[in-house]
């Protein structure tokens, strides 16, 4: 009896001293892919961090932007890929999270705006479609991606209202949102919409890939470069897995080289960054109504 009690105290001795142990560190990313494909991609991710972690990890994916935040602001989740909006919305919602790491590429994101060849637009745009703003745009119909994407809606929407003077509900014959970049690449495509905002790595990749048809659908503008995508993490995992924990997950993603794990974003490599990296975008999110200022 006494040997059993000694067991039963060293174990719930080494489960309070070691949490690592006793709990999966846990990580989604917004869907703004197919949802399967993000499953088969950031499997590898999990896998990954496990190895350099020494704790398991899972990969939780999630069927919507504001489902990503969710996710981080219950503590189902304590590191996500997030874009710069989804990023802010989430961090601001769990005190002492922060940004830990970017994509090289996200120091300079960009979005498209595409056109369907019977909107007129193709023949306007030309060979300069990044130098003026589209003014002809107004008076279409126009797909934003998802409602929390800072490349799909948040910035398009700036520069609508910028360019425009007006809100999208005002600037356009029908607005409408479709959920993730390749259901916009398809809806422009299909000319079931106009004018769509994308995505700039997704439309390249799909370009690439010749899952689009250059003939009824083109970019007719690129906006002015940004910070994008990031991993942001909860403020509490040192207090669970221990002292320094999250600069050894910081560690971990930035030391990712294998291509294939790079292609799950897809990104040439992973870089340090932190929430003054996003300063523009809360700022621009504040102006246009969706987040409140802290």
């Amino acid at each position: 009896m006494r040997l059993l009690t000694t067991l039963v105290a060293l174990l719930v001795s080494f489960s309070l001293s070691s949490p690592a142990w006793a709990e999966s560190f846990t990580f989604t990313a917004i869907p703004d892919q197919d949802a399967s494909r993000l499953q088969q991609r950031f499997g590898k991710v999990a896998a990954y961090l496990e190895q350099q972690l020494g704790v398991e990890v899972k990969y939780i994916p999630v069927k919507s932007y504001a489902a990503a935040v969710t996710a981080f602001r219950n503590n189902q989740v304590q590191l996500g890929w997030f874009g710069a909006l989804s990023g802010e919305q989430a961090r601001q919602r769990v005190p002492g999270s922060r940004a830990i790491a970017q994509g090289y590429e996200d120091q300079f994101f960009k979005t498209y705006f595409i056109a369907h060849r019977s909107s007129g637009l193709l023949e306007q745009a030309g060979d300069n479609f990044s130098e003026q703003f589209p003014l002809a745009i107004a008076g279409h119909s126009f797909t934003f991606g998802a409602k929390g994407s800072t490349s799909g809606r948040l910035m398009p929407e700036y520069y609508i209202r910028h360019y425009l003077g007006k809100a999208p509900g005002k600037s356009f014959s029908r607005v409408g949102f479709s959920g993730d970049h390749n259901r916009t690449i398809a809806l422009v495509g299909s000319g079931a919409y106009q004018v769509g905002a994308v995505n700039y790595k997704v439309w390249e990749k799909a370009l690439a890939e010749h899952k689009v048809d250059p003939q009824e659908v083109q970019v007719i503008w690129q906006t002015p470069t940004y910070s994008d995508y990031q991993w942001s993490i909860r403020g509490d995992v040192d207090q669970r897995w221990g002292e320094g924990f999250s600069d050894k997950v910081k560690a971990a993603l930035l030391a990712i080289k294998q291509p294939e794990l790079l292609a799950a974003f897809p990104r040439s490599a992973f870089v340090s960054a932190d929430d003054k990296d996003y300063e523009s975008t809360r700022k621009t999110a504040i102006a246009i109504g969706l987040i409140d200022e802290r």
